[in-house]
């Protein structure tokens, strides 16, 4: 039985390193905004291990005109543990909390790898692909979420 609960920023880090930063130094995982008020992280737990994390910053992207966004960074589970629905449930939870929060839209930078992923669960794809310096090719996808 799993469950999702807020972590603090630091916490993501032993989920976060081996999944999207494992060429790097751990001090890599540290995303700018980390540590705002306005962030928060989630974690994915069965019994007490971590599995899965999930961090969101209320960060407006210019390319969408919805007055109140998230954007979705540092999502990842453990190799191990992938393919088993943990992802699509901490997805479908910051889904609930940024309509808690009566955002509007929910954005991210997708790494090539996970298209398929997040549009099976009604992301779509903004824009061409882009290149992130040491990390490697992205686009943007978004989901606009209504507080109803």
């Amino acid at each position: 039985m799993q469950n999702i609960k807020q972590i603090a920023a630091l916490d993501t880090f032993i989920v976060r390193h081996p999944v999207l930063r494992s060429e790097k130094p751990i001090e890599s995982c540290h995303f700018e905004g980390d540590t705002l008020e306005t962030t928060v992280h989630f974690g994915l737990f069965e019994a007490k291990n971590l599995l899965g994390v999930i961090s969101l910053f209320e960060a407006k992207n210019d390319l969408f005109t919805s007055k109140k966004q998230f954007q979705i960074r540092g999502m990842a589970v453990l190799k191990q543990h992938q393919k088993k629905g943990f992802g699509e449930k901490l997805i479908m939870n910051s889904e609930k909390y940024c309509r808690d929060q009566n955002a509007n839209l929910i954005w991210f930078n997708a790494r090539e790898a996970a298209i398929g992923f997040y549009q099976k669960m009604g992301y779509q794809v903004k824009g061409l692909p882009f290149e992130i310096k040491n990390v490697g090719k992205h686009i943007v996808m978004f989901k606009e979420i209504s507080n109803e």
